[in-house]
């Protein structure tokens, strides 16, 4: 094939991309309202079940139970006129995106796989079912641990009684989204480790070598992920992505073992 009709192969697969995402686009926009009561919405109050499982273990442990227990509620309020259409807008393309992301990655792989061989088809196969579980799960730990953590931290976080906590629509869309979806490409990170090792590009002792400055590094991207600037949000960032490091060294093979695609 020519370098012109493989181009032509991207763009019928930038098309069928376009497609599926604006599919699911479609049906998160007519799903929206039952969607942004139900999971949205829900870490804004008490009977959230990450603020429940807290409160059973707190009272397992003899402390009690917490003390706002299921009176904890967020006020959220909208504050431009068009907040709340751009909203449904965009968080229906966000949520397409989320659900498309299997879809996207499969096409994308229909159009490099031609050019591979076996072995490196096989460890790509590998890669295509280890990546989507492992961006569905940092999603899934944005949802039920990072986020209502942070949120109801802050949320309840107290500069001077005088002061009463209203959230914009706005800023707790944006803390949302950005939070879990930053949480489900860094839980890439072992894949990325897995396909440098395979390939003979990375060593398990790189990460014995370099811990001290990962922690550094991570820290740093803890900060450019956490939605806010608090210390509290950076830890509960932080402590999964350190925990993806060490879970990459386990993944990338030692110096003595030789690399295989297959």
């Amino acid at each position: 094939m020519t370098f012109w009709d493989h181009l032509d192969d991207l763009r019928v697969v930038l098309f069928k991309i376009a497609g599926v995402v604006a599919f699911f686009a479609v049906a998160a926009f007519m799903a929206m309202p039952w969607i942004f009561d139900h999971v949205i919405m829900a870490p804004t109050h008490g009977n959230f079940i990450t603020y429940s499982w807290f409160n059973e273990i707190a009272v397992a442990s003899g402390m009690g139970e917490l003390a706002t227990g299921n009176d904890f509620s967020i006020n959220i309020v909208s504050i431009e006129l068009a907040s709340q259409l751009f909203i449904h807008l965009s968080a229906s393309c966000w949520l397409a995106f989320t659900f498309a992301f299997p879809a996207v990655l499969y096409l994308l792989w229909g159009f490099v796989s031609p050019g591979l061989y076996e072995n490196e088809r096989q460890g790509i196969r590998k890669a295509f079912f280890f990546g989507n579980f492992m961006f569905y799960m940092g999603v899934a730990v944005g949802y039920f641990l990072i986020f209502p953590i942070t949120v109801r931290f802050l949320a309840e976080y107290r500069l001077s009684d005088s002061i009463s906590p209203i959230v914009s629509l706005d800023s707790y869309i944006d803390n949302f989204f950005t939070l879990l979806l930053m949480m489900g490409a860094v839980f890439e990170l072992p894949l990325l480790a897995w396909l440098l090792g395979k390939i003979g590009l990375l060593k398990r002792n790189f990460f014995k070598n370099y811990r001290r400055h990962a922690i550094v590094v991570l820290m740093i991207i803890a900060a450019l992920i956490t939605p806010t600037g608090d210390p509290f949000t950076l830890f509960i960032v932080f402590t999964p992505i350190y925990a993806l490091w060490e879970a990459g060294a386990l993944l990338v093979p030692s110096a003595q073992e030789e690399p295989d695609l297959a």
